[in-house]
C-alpha cells in the first residue's frame, strides 16, 4: 500500500488543522492506520491510530482530547483532526498502514507502510 499524506501546513497556536491520508492504490479496508510525527533529530512518535473498519482508537496522552483521528469511507481516506494546537505539536506528520497488535501500536517499526511526511508548523 502506498500512501499519501497531505493537509499540513503553518498555523498559529489554539489554531486547527486536518491532515488527510490515502492510499494512492488498494483500499484501507484490511488494515489499522495510524498518525507518527517527527521533529528533527528525535525518534518517530506515536500520535494517535484505529482500525480502517471501526474499533477502539489510540491516543497518545499529548495529544489526547485535541486530536481526533476518524475515516471518510466515501473519500477512502483517513484523517486527523487537530485542534487547540500547540508550538510542541511542530513536527513532520506521517501516516503509516498496518497490522500491529493492539498493545505495541506505539512502536513504529511494526507499521509497513507510510506516506510521505506532511509538515505542520505551530507558531507561538
Amino acid at each position: 500500500v502506498q500512501l499519501q499524506a497531505s493537509g499540513g501546513g503553518l498555523v498559529q497556536a489554539g489554531g486547527s488543522l486536518r491532515l488527510s491520508c490515502a492510499p494512492s492504490e488498494g483500499t484501507f479496508r484490511y488494515y489499522k492506520v495510524a498518525w507518527f510525527r517527527q521533529t528533527p533529530g528525535k525518534e518517530r512518535e506515536f500520535v494517535a491510530a484505529r482500525p480502517y473498519s471501526g474499533g477502539s482508537t489510540l491516543y497518545s496522552d499529548s495529544v489526547k482530547g485535541r486530536f481526533t483521528i476518524s475515516r471518510d469511507s466515501a473519500k477512502n481516506t483517513v484523517t486527523l483532526q487537530m485542534n487547540g494546537l500547540k508550538p510542541e505539536d511542530t513536527a513532520a506528520y506521517y501516516c503509516a498502514a498496518g497490522n500491529p497488535p493492539f498493545g505495541r501500536w506505539r512502536e513504529a517499526e511494526l507499521w509497513p507502510y507510510w506516506g510521505q511526511g506532511t509538515q505542520v508548523t505551530v507558531s507561538s
